[in-house]
């Protein structure tokens, strides 16, 4: 969610002095870039992942900094939600044995945070939006009591001036007002950090947008919200409804949302910061002692402290990321778009392909989006969320004759994605047996077409047919979802549900 922000309020000079600043700072970074003064390669991988707290009937559990003061643990932080957690790993070279390390790490680090949540009568679950969450969980009251969610929320709901209209069609329909923010906080997900140059930056950032639809179809995980069955990945049109700022004047004369997947390809890295300058207002216009211009005069390397809190409030499902280590700065792209879960070993799974892929697609010499119009990776997009496993996607023809085809997505990875993302590991010096364990579970979840989603959806329908209602039903899947989690057998070997 961000850096820390404190403020009572804001009136039109914070404003003014925060654009004045937010303009100093682009063009501090426009000096940066072109000086070349970002940190050398080095391969550097992130990842973190939210989580929610639920009860032995897989009811949510409003208590995350009673469970955090247990864990005890700076690796453990606060989310939007009482019943959410965020764990981040330390960044690892992303070679050798990398995938095995993070599986170790991960099993160790949230088992412990599994034991202390257990000592206050709350288990972790690695979810994309807990089945079981009502109305009432997803209440102001519920948001967790710090600053800045609190802050953000107030500035939120300030700039729509009305209630958030919550409108998703799916399998069925849901249609919900909030008061707050607080629907957002049922979204939990995996973000992934890959730190890179300036000068591979937008190829990079490219590639990931051209994959997030396949990365989606691959882990979608979350088809329920408030007990209803939506998209796949509900989490998507959740998370853009939640954070909307525009009431629906602004959105017929075609403002752009807050959550967005962007409107085209890139040049640099400094396309993404200006267009946040450009399209969107500052909800946290917090301005920091330091002067942009003048610790460039000096020398010396500028935190840009406006542009990264005004970066961290545009919600883009691959998001630069600039920040400063030893002195030094560095850029990264933060792949945003995977749900939590199911178990370590899909998140992991997961991981190897997009760092797989967007290695390969990055080095290629006709990069795909030279041949996948931005307008076709948007529509798959939105395809891999709504359908999940059984979505079909655009994607450029193999060959010299050009033009897109459409495709199932299982068969467009099966057949030629996996193999770049076996090579694009392999190209970061990652050990054959890491690459093919990982990658092994995406096939498998291609030949089974099941995965986090598809296997909810389908242990619902077989506790709904033996006579449960919907919300019974939902708690037994989610019950059963955690027991068969804890296994940490990857989604695609579990049994039928529940």
């Amino acid at each position: 969610m961000g850096e820390k922000v404190v403020s009572d309020g804001f009136d039109l000079s914070d404003r003014h002095q925060y654009r004045r600043k937010l303009r100093e700072c682009l063009d501090a970074l426009r000096v940066l870039l072109d000086e070349k003064r970002f940190e050398r390669p080095r391969n550097l991988m992130g990842l973190e992942i939210e989580l929610n707290l639920a009860d032995g009937d897989g009811l949510p559990r409003m208590m995350n900094l009673e469970v955090l003061r247990r864990i005890g643990s700076e690796d453990f932080q606060t989310e939007l939600g009482q019943f959410n957690l965020e764990v981040n790993i330390v960044p690892h070279r992303l070679s050798g044995r990398v995938f095995d390390q993070l599986a170790e790490e991960l099993r160790t680090g949230l088992g412990y945070a599994d034991r202390q949540a257990r000592q206050e009568g709350a288990g972790i679950v690695m979810i994309g939006i807990l089945p079981t969450l009502t109305d009432e969980d997803l209440v102001s009251s519920n948001l967790t009591e710090v600053d800045r969610y609190m802050l953000l929320n107030d500035q939120i709901m300030a700039s729509r001036g009305e209630e958030v209209v919550l409108d998703i069609e799916g399998v069925e329909r849901l249609n919900r007002t909030s008061s707050s923010i607080a629907p957002e906080a049922a979204c939990t997900s995996v973000q992934l950090h890959l730190q890179v140059t300036p000068e591979r930056f937008a190829d990079v950032w490219n590639a990931s947008q051209a994959v997030s639809a396949v990365q989606i179809a691959m882990g979608a995980n979350s088809p329920f919200l408030f007990g209803r069955e939506l998209w796949r990945e509900s989490r998507i049109p959740l998370f853009l409804q939640a954070t909307d700022t525009r009431p629906d004047e602004l959105r017929a004369q075609g403002v752009r949302p807050r959550t967005w997947f962007g409107e085209r390809w890139i040049e640099s890295a400094y396309d993404l910061f200006e267009e946040n300058f450009r399209y969107f207002p500052a909800l946290l216009p917090i301005c920091a002692e330091e002067e942009p211009q003048q610790v460039l005069r000096e020398g010396g390397v500028p935190a840009l402290s406006e542009l990264v809190l005004h970066n961290g409030t545009v919600y883009r499902w691959n998001r630069p990321v600039y920040a400063v280590a030893g002195g030094v700065p560095h850029l990264r792209v933060e792949n945003r778009v995977l749900p939590a879960g199911p178990t370590v070993t899909d998140v992991l799974a997961n991981t190897a392909l997009y760092y797989g892929l967007v290695r390969s697609l990055a080095d290629e010499q006709r990069p795909v989006w030279r041949r996948l119009p931005f307008q076709a990776a948007a529509e798959n997009f939105d395809a891999a969320c709504r359908h999940g496993i059984d979505a079909e996607l655009h994607w450029p023809r193999s060959g010299r004759q050009g033009g897109l085809v459409k495709v199932p997505a299982v068969r467009l990875v099966q057949e030629e994605l996996l193999p770049m993302a076996a090579a694009g590991l392999e190209a970061w010096g990652v050990e054959r047996a890491d690459r093919e364990r990982y990658l092994e579970v995406i096939e498998a979840r291609c030949r089974y077409r099941v995965n986090g989603a598809s296997w909810q959806a389908a242990a619902y329908h077989r506790a709904v047919d033996s006579g449960l209602d919907r919300e019974k039903a939902l708690a037994a899947v989610t019950r059963r979802y955690c027991e068969l989690s804890n296994t940490g057998e990857p989604v695609h070997s579990w049994p039928p549900g529940p």
